[in-house]
């Protein structure tokens, strides 16, 4: 098994992996910027899609669920459920409506992390107190940022103990079915699925470039100007890093002409507003 104990690279190697070989020239901030082994493996993070068998240590779940019931919660309402998957034919059938990613079946633990509304809904049953705030839009986005943190920060903690994880969004290509699956209650939907594992050694995994940081951040004011002649940098970097991998599509720009140009990309979640409403969600 695996040591708890996680070696983080340096500042200039967790920069050079995370904004590719030419990051220290376009680095915005000062050398002396702040840094500590914490931000050195968050910015080492990278998806994982290939799990060895071994089982993981006692009480890692229960810690990776206080981590995330640790994250910020809009209002303290707490929005968010997590489901724990380890049975086999469970996760055989989560891998085929995620379009049979094996990965699912090979992880030794599956974390479903629910938009969980009805945990509120049962309060205004009991307490015989409409609420009139929770068929808002606003509300069930509330509920999806609050899921979204929890897992970011289960997600970090399993990191720092070796652990690694990809996020499965596929859960909502049927979304009904997961929550049959799940045994859901009425108001509650997976807003997304995460493998938690240790990695085989033996499959490629690499930290994935991101934008330039003078694509992203912008100061006072939004300036695109810029934007097109610094993506055609990041594209080439990305295509650098999809020849090492084998990917389809070389440049980040020609993989978002091809997730949002075909409706067919969408593989299903083009209907994903009527699933909700069949999930007993009323969004005005």
């Amino acid at each position: 098994m695996d040591s708890l104990i996680v070696a983080t690279p340096s500042k200039t190697e967790a920069l050079e992996r995370r904004y590719g070989a030419g990051a220290l020239k376009e680095w915005q901030g000062p050398p002396a910027s702040p840094w500590n082994e914490t931000i050195a493996l968050m910015l080492d993070h990278r998806s994982v899609r290939s799990y060895r068998p071994d089982p993981l240590p006692p009480g890692t779940l229960e810690t990776l669920i206080a981590a995330a019931q640790s994250a910020a919660t809009s209002s303290n309402m707490q929005w968010v459920s997590a489901v724990a998957i380890t049975d086999p034919a469970k996760k055989k059938v989560l891998a085929e409506i995620a379009g049979n990613q094996k990965h699912i079946e090979q992880c030794p633990l599956y974390i479903c992390w629910v938009a969980d509304m009805s945990r509120n809904q049962r309060i205004s049953d009991a307490e015989k107190t409409d609420f009139e705030c929770m068929p808002w839009l606003e509300s069930f986005m509330v509920a999806c940022v609050d899921a979204s943190l929890a897992a970011q920060n289960a997600v970090v903690a399993a990191e720092s103990l070796g652990l690694g994880t990809v996020y499965i969004g596929a859960m909502r290509n049927d979304p009904i079915k997961v929550a049959e699956l799940l045994g859901l209650p009425p108001q509650s939907f997976v807003v997304f699925g995460l493998c938690v594992g240790y990695a085989d050694g033996k499959a490629k995994s690499e930290v994935k470039p991101r934008l330039p940081q003078s694509i992203v951040l912008h100061k006072e004011r939004y300036d695109a100007t810029k934007e097109a002649a610094i993506r055609a940098t990041y594209d080439a970097e990305m295509s650098k890093f999809s020849a090492r991998h084998e990917l389809q599509a070389a440049t980040w720009t020609q993989r978002v002409l091809n997730r949002l140009g075909p409706i067919k990309s969408m593989n299903g979640r083009e209907t994903i507003r009527a699933s909700l409403k069949k999930l007993g969600f009323e969004l005005k």
